[in-house]
């Protein structure tokens, strides 16, 4: 990422999908390593859960009642992944 860049929507969005793939595939290797019962306590299930709110926003029409509070939460929830130099605004 860019530092001090703003992002549009559509780049902080795809942003965290990738995000959350990359911290899938972080899960994938411990559970390969150490086996499945490393898991047990992981956030794997809330990864998925802001991956499926992110898909939906990519299809969601910007005049659905729910687009400007899911596309906050979703910049929200980008920021766990930024520094603070590249949060977007």
């Amino acid at each position: 990422m860019r530092q001090n860049v703003r992002m549009n929507d559509e780049e902080v969005v795809g942003y965290l999908r990738r995000c959350n793939e990359a911290d899938n595939h972080r899960f994938a290797e411990v559970a390969g390593r150490f086996g499945e019962e490393a898991l047990l306590d992981s956030h794997l299930p809330m990864l998925d859960l802001i991956d499926e709110l992110a898909r939906e926003w990519q299809v969601m029409e910007p005049a659905d009642e729910r687009y400007a509070g899911l596309t906050y939460a979703l910049r929200v929830l980008a920021r766990a992944y930024l520094s603070d130099t590249q949060k977007p605004h």
